[in-house]
């Protein structure tokens, strides 16, 4: 099967390498080398296709010659509501997806062999800006947007890290809903969703659009029993924005989010425990929650018809909580014997205030009588962390953070970060476009505080002030055949030492003062168009360079004591090859029929991430043995991630039906197949799952929507989890249902 989709694949690319230059757009296409496009127009409005290229030039940013995707929200078939992204991002191949959270409450996504943990490989955003805690110390995202209020997902692989920051993953930027779209001074919107598990979620909307102004508000609010025992969840997010046109020059636009969450942790699970059934739980006195507030000013200045600016002020403050029974599973959370109690629980605070601008500049000019664009932009953030940890809490069951006693780990850490950049189009002739540019980053990370406390002694983390500057290259290319393109990208990327990495107990652990930032490449070429109405198609390889990680070594002083030192242990390459081709054959051989349409899609992508050189020092005994894990392949890398899918449209109605496979992957460096008694190491089978939706309009003010995710009830999981959630295996969701009555007025 998988070599009979490979030849589809290169069956479908000779022929769009042949499609004549005279191709033209059907009703449901986009033209894919639009020059310039205002970043609250709607991309898509007027099609039912939900994946689409990103223009050469949206607003002040230059998407030639990436590698990119964009999402249209509104033509996503799925369970939108619980933000199900193997459903959303099903035609952006090589997506990974951590599926262990009962309502996409927090999403986990990777690609090319890196860590789905919180998206942290991936640049997050929301209109533009931040949404994790510090892309640049603790690059974790407790926020998702929910997906009823977005209007279109941008997706841009590894060569994003010129223009919007350095992450190895790329960009991933969700922009949600403005008014803009509705065309109409005042319009209502709600969405009620009740499904399996005691899923409801109520979602209700208004927005419009003026001569001079438009604004969106929504309040989101959703709740369930979860698909495990104790795993109850309860979420509200709430937005707002408006903008105003000042002048014809000069728009502003304000806007404001606050989301908040708290929900039962299950905990994981050992292999024998979920043979015996996988949707049992061992804990009910887990507990996490977070509360999100950002705020953000931005303004739109047409300084003339050739050059525009944008600037983006914006902030955001924090707060994560966890308490809990945090042993691994095969350590039972049972009442003690001589207190009559639980045990006490652990009890963990994060809080995290930043704040943040960007600045983007865009203009033509002319290089005899070629039309070039030139792009640049620069960025300050400020950041702060302030973490409390391993408080001996209560032994209760509820959700309460009270703790007897002081936290023993409490640390402050900041996060000054200024990057400049630069790009530029230059058009060689009608076909070809090269696009070099570089950044260039500043970036101060500290550390002080505590780790520990040893009777009446403080055991101080030791300051930590570390400045690093550097400049990424990067250079892109894009050949134009017809309505198909040739691409290619080199860009540099890194990925700065991590909170984590500069925290360690001077009496068991050294940091390498020479610590450095993890650095690497993303190599990119491709070919990808759209013939005519009936078939689109992206198939590329890439090399994704991962050089300098951190690990932790076991070393040993003259004394003959031990200790572990926290260094750069070695490299890793990932390399491979991804293709989506989207194919209708009622528009290519029966145009004028009367029976719908029908589509097909198969993604595909093939993932070969391997260490070059990981060194590795353990203690045996009274002996150190080094090793040398070159070779093996990097943990939490599927080598294969394949998605395909029919959907049928006749006038009103939409049916889609999804398959999904998923191939296993190593959770350790070592490759360890065999599982561990605790469930935290361990081989992650392959699995392959079916999704079938359906959406009946009425009419363009009122819609149902239903679905069956999981069709065949398979009992899988996507990940072990080291410790929050878990730890152990984090299982999957079992076969569930949803319907969704929408109304717009």
């Amino acid at each position: 099967m998988r070599d009979f989709n490979m030849i589809v694949i290169l069956m479908l690319s000779a022929y769009g390498l042949v499609a004549q230059e005279k191709s033209s757009l059907g009703k449901d296409t986009m033209n894919t080398h639009i020059k310039y496009l205002q970043e609250i127009n709607l991309v898509g409005r007027n099609t039912r296709a939900d994946i689409h290229f990103l223009p050469e030039i949206v607003g002040t940013t230059i998407n030639a010659g990436k590698k990119n995707s964009l999402i249209v929200m509104d033509n996503v078939q799925g369970n939108v509501v619980t933000n199900t992204m193997r459903q959303v991002m099903a035609k952006v191949p090589g997506i990974q997806v951590w599926e262990s959270d009962p309502s996409g409450i927090q999403i986990g996504i990777a690609a090319r062999g890196l860590s789905p943990n919180r998206s942290w490989e991936f640049n997050l955003r929301q209109n533009g800006y931040d949404i994790s805690s510090d892309p640049f110390g603790y690059p974790e995202a407790y926020y998702t947007p929910q997906l009823n209020a977005v209007q279109r997902i941008q997706v841009v692989r590894g060569a994003a890290s010129l223009q919007y920051g350095p992450q190895f993953g790329g960009l991933v930027n969700f922009i949600l809903k403005d008014g803009s779209e509705s065309g109409k001074p005042f319009e209502y919107e709600s969405q009620q969703t009740a499904g399996s598990f005691g899923l409801f979620n109520s979602y209700n909307a208004i927005g419009g659009q003026t001569a001079k102004s438009n604004y969106y508000a929504f309040w989101d609010h959703r709740r369930g029993d979860g698909f495990r025992d104790n795993s109850g969840f309860r979420v509200n997010t709430g937005f707002a924005k408006y903008s105003w046109k000042m002048s014809p020059k000069l728009r502003a636009g304000v806007e404001m989010t606050h989301f908040n969450y708290s929900n039962s942790q299950p905990g994981g699970l050992t292999d024998e425990q979920f043979t015996k059934d996988p949707y049992q739980s061992i804990r009910k006195r887990n507990w996490f929650g977070v509360t999100w507030s950002m705020a953000a000013f931005t303004l739109d200045y047409e300084i003339n018809e050739k050059s525009r600016l944008n600037v983006k002020l914006f902030g955001m403050d924090g707060v994560r909580n966890s308490v809990g029974f945090m042993q691994t599973p095969n350590i039972p959370d049972t009442v003690n014997a001589l207190t009559l109690q639980y045990n006490n629980r652990r009890t963990d605070v994060d809080r995290y205030k930043n704040i943040g601008a960007e600045a983007r500049y865009i203009s033509d000019y002319t290089i005899g009588k070629t039309k070039q664009t030139l792009s640049a932009g620069m960025r300050f953030f400020n950041g702060s962390t302030h973490r409390r940890q391993n408080g001996k809490g209560d032994t209760g069951s509820d959700f309460s953070l009270t703790t007897l006693g002081e936290y023993p780990t409490d640390l402050q850490f900041t996060t000054f970060n200024a990057a400049v950049f630069f790009e530029n189009i230059f058009r060689l002739g009608k076909r070809l476009l090269i696009i070099p540019g570089f950044r260039v980053e500043h970036i101060r990370n500290t550390a002080e505080g505590r780790l520990n406390i040893s009777g009446n002694t403080e055991i101080k983390i030791g300051d930590q002030d570390r400045i690093r500057r550097f400049v990424l290259p990067g250079i892109g290319a894009e050949y134009h055949i017809g309505m198909t393109e040739i691409y290619a990208n080199y860009s540099h990327a890194y990925r700065p030492v991590l909170f984590s990495d500069l925290t360690s107990n001077p009496s068991i652990d050294v940091i390498d003062q020479d610590l450095q930032d993890a650095k690497g490449y993303n190599i990119d070429l491709g070919y990808r168009g759209r013939i005519r109405d009936h078939l689109f198609f992206d198939i590329s390889g890439y090399l994704l360079q991962y050089n300098n990680r951190i690990g932790g070594i076991s070393q040993q002083r003259q004394d003959g004591s031990f200790y572990n030192y926290r260094t750069n242990v070695g490299n890793s390459n990932s390399r491979g090859v991804e293709a989506l081709v989207e194919f209708s054959p009622v528009k290519a051989w029966l145009p004028n029929t009367r029976f719908g349409n029908l589509s097909v899609f198969i993604s595909l992508a093939f993932i070969d991430a391997r260490y070059q050189e990981f060194r590795v020092v353990t203690k045996q005994g009274n002996v150190l043995v080094e090793t040398n894990l070159k070779g093996k392949r990097v943990e939490n890398a599927p080598r294969q991630i394949h998605r395909a899918g029919l959907t049928y449209v006749r006038k009103k109605l939409t049916l889609t039906a999804q398959y999904s496979y998923v191939s296993d992957a190593f959770t350790d460096a070592n490759n360890t197949v065999t599982p561990t008694a605790n469930g935290v190491n361990g081989l992650i089978p392959a699995y392959d799952i079916i999704d079938f939706s359906g959406t009946y309009r009425f009419s363009q003010k009122l819609f149902v929507k239903a679905g069956i995710n999981n069709l065949f009830n398979e009992a899988y999981f996507t990940r072990r989890a080291g410790g929050y959630p878990g730890p152990g295996i984090m299982t999957s969701e079992s076969r569930n249902g949803f319907m969704t009555v929408g109304v717009k007025l």
